[in-house]
């Protein structure tokens, strides 16, 4: 048998990622789907499976370095991803008539967001309202500006025509 952590390429010392990383790696190259008709690379997907299977697992993994790991051990493993081989049936629906009043949402995202960042949003709707003051102000300062610009060139008119006549 083969060392599993030369399998997959990796030091004894190796992290979970960097098995992972390693596995996902040696996976691609050497998949079946890739490689249709090669015997070898079929046969190197397996090797890197199941040694990824191996060493994926911490609890495998400990028994893989001290020596007694056996292939019970293996058999009964989960994959090393954690999910069940076989996916659970789902949980049964309780019948519409026992249901009563309405469905909760099963999250709200808009008190999440209020609870995270809502002294956030209240300065900003502070800010918001200081800019839109400002802006009314200039232009109220604006349309002052031109209405006095136009009472003194009427009023300069007036003393014009007045000493014209």
């Amino acid at each position: 048998r083969r060392d599993l952590y030369e399998v997959l390429g990796v030091a004894a010392t190796a992290t979970a990622a960097q098995i992972k990383t390693a596995y996902y790696e040696q996976s691609f190259r050497y998949h079946p789907d890739r490689n249709a008709g090669s015997t070898a690379a079929a046969a190197r997907f397996a090797a890197v499976s199941e040694a990824y299977r191996v060493l994926g697992s911490a609890a495998l993994r400990r028994k893989y370095d001290r020596g007694l790991l056996s292939a019970e051990d293996l058999r009964g493993a989960p994959p090393p991803s954690g999910r069940p081989s076989t996916p659970a049936p789902p949980p049964p629906r309780a019948p519409s008539a026992a249901r009563r009043g309405p469905v909760p949402l099963p999250f709200d995202f808009d008190a999440f967001y209020r609870a995270h960042y809502g002294e956030q949003l209240e300065r900003e709707q502070v800010l918001r309202a200081r800019r839109e003051q400002l802006r009314l102000q200039r232009e109220e300062a604006a349309a002052q500006g031109r209405f006095q610009l136009i009472s003194n060139f009427s009023v300069g008119l007036f003393f014009f025509l007045g000493f014209a006549v």
